[in-house]
């Protein structure tokens, strides 16, 4: 009875979690950096952090959030500085000693607690993710589906946003795509964070509409 509405979902979701942003920004960092688990983690953190906005989406907390100028922006500032901060951290990588030039491809040691809460907290203050899961349940999704067929559907979104990341987390951690963001060391680190503060000020500059 809910395939037609569900097949809708799936598909909106597909276009848009393909679309490059923060978590992938995010997902493809820390694969390349710090090896294939930590870019898994952080692939399950980005998963985990819709359930945040499916959450709150299902209470319709989001669209009090949505309405107000001042929730809205302090979960713009929040996502924005989280970006900004590690963008930049990212800009400020140094060349690698040359003597140390054949452990280039070793990763770097990532917890995967902190791998797992980096891509949850950037897709979890993302306030974009905010309006777009308001749209969905709002408009998308019937109001007077049941609640659980509801959340079944969210629990799909997490799922298979993770799966998703997961993907990219083993594609851009394989030896040869390591090896040749590897060759190009620190001028990586800092196209991605230049590519993170873009995010981040882009962001900043989101207006309530």
């Amino acid at each position: 009875m809910y395939w037609t509405e569900f097949l809708t979902v799936a598909l909106i979701h597909l276009l848009a979690v393909a679309s490059p942003g923060p978590d992938f920004a995010i997902v493809v960092r820390e694969s390349v950096s710090a090896g294939r688990r930590a870019g898994t983690w952080t692939a399950i953190g980005v998963g985990s952090g819709i359930l945040v906005h499916v959450t709150y989406s299902l209470l319709g907390i989001g669209l009090i959030v949505s309405q107000s100028v001042v929730l809205f922006n302090a979960l713009k500032w929040l996502a924005a500085a989280y970006l900004l901060y590690i963008g930049i951290r990212a800009l400020r990588a140094k060349a690698a000693d040359p003597a140390q030039a054949d452990l280039a491809q070793a990763p770097v040691e990532r917890s995967p607690r902190a791998a797992f809460v980096s891509g949850f907290v950037t897709n979890g203050l993302n306030p974009k993710a905010t309006l777009f899961f308001l749209s969905l349940f709002t408009v998308v999704i019937n109001p007077h589906t049941p609640l659980a067929v509801q959340a079944g559907y969210g629990l799909y979104l997490a799922v298979a946003t993770g799966i998703w990341f997961c993907l990219v987390a083993l594609l851009f951690s394989q030896s040869r795509v390591r090896a040749g963001f590897a060759r190009l060391g620190h001028w990586f680190d800092r196209a991605m964070g230049a590519v993170l503060v873009g995010l981040g000020v882009k962001l900043a500059f989101t207006e309530l509409r």
